[in-house]
């Protein structure tokens, strides 16, 4: 079962998500581990229903909202990688969750990361899948690898929020950011992407701007602070997020592993993300 709402937040912002639980009792459960997801860019924050099967096999509840900006969520202007934690923290006190997990996707593995972070007393693991490193990060080449349009995105992102959305303005989808085995995933069994990122680009470039510039600023936390355990999943062919930025974040979080597969790109990395929940709940 899935319902969703509308959460106030200090300031007067509104925060949508998205409750996917299930058995008797529903929203009242405390036996389900809660495992709040963090949306790729750009997309609107419900959980990823391919994996709703595995979760009600695994006792998880399934919980995602929008980023600010995205969806039903409110905009928060100037917001880095790190505000994610807050917003998080804000959802879990409201549905009365003491401790949970978190999982990312894509650009959603860096906030996830965040909630590691900056909640250790709450967080008890975390999944990053096909996530970014920090910009900037030491001896790691941020861009190699990356498609050129991807780069050059990120490029204008650097250069502010008029180059970026000039440049966004202009741009045109690149079928070959993806590989053969993501275009599979994209017409199979992770078809459901299209349900998420429909919404988010409709309502235009303005989110996903903001979480340009957050991947290319300061992201306001060290990854080295996260001490509960953390997976990295990655495709050893992705063209979006190249795998070597989970390889720097495995040498730096003490807790983590690495979990490539070679033939995987971006997408159908996410074909390994009812194993990572088997993880999880172990």
């Amino acid at each position: 079962m899935m319902t969703q709402g509308d959460l106030s937040l200090k300031g007067g912002r509104t925060l949508h998500f998205y409750d996917h639980f299930h058995g008797a009792g529903g929203l009242g459960r405390t036996d389900l581990l809660a495992v709040f997801w963090q949306h790729g860019t750009p997309n609107i924050g419900a959980p990823p229903a391919p994996l709703f099967a595995a979760a009600e096999r695994l006792g998880l509840r399934l919980v995602g909202h929008d980023r600010p900006g995205y969806g039903g969520s409110s905009p928060l202007p100037g917001r880095d990688i790190a505000s994610a934690a807050a917003d998080v923290a804000g959802l879990a006190d409201a549905l009365g969750i003491a401790r949970f997990a978190v999982m990312g996707h894509s650009g959603g593995g860096p906030h996830a990361l965040a909630c590691a972070a900056l909640l250790p007393e709450r967080v008890v693991g975390t999944i990053s899948v096909a996530g970014l490193a920090p910009f900037g990060a030491p001896g790691l080449d941020w861009y190699a690898g990356m498609y050129p349009g991807g780069a050059a995105e990120l490029r204008a992102a650097q250069a502010g929020r008029e180059a970026l959305a000039t440049r966004l303005a202009t741009d045109l989808f690149d079928p070959e950011m993806f590989t053969p085995a993501d275009h599979a995933a994209l017409s199979g069994d992770w078809a459901w992407l299209h349900s998420v990122v429909g919404p988010a680009a409709a309502a235009g470039p303005g989110p996903m701007i903001d979480d340009d510039l957050a991947y290319v600023a300061a992201w306001g936390f060290d990854p080295a602070q996260i001490t509960c355990p953390v997976l990295l999943l990655h495709g050893g062919q992705d063209r979006i997020v190249p795998s070597s930025h989970s390889r720097w974040l495995a040498g730096q979080c003490a807790s983590a592993e690495l979990r490539l597969r070679p033939d995987d790109g971006h997408l159908s990395v996410l074909h390994g993300a009812e194993t990572a929940l088997e993880w999880l709940s172990a």
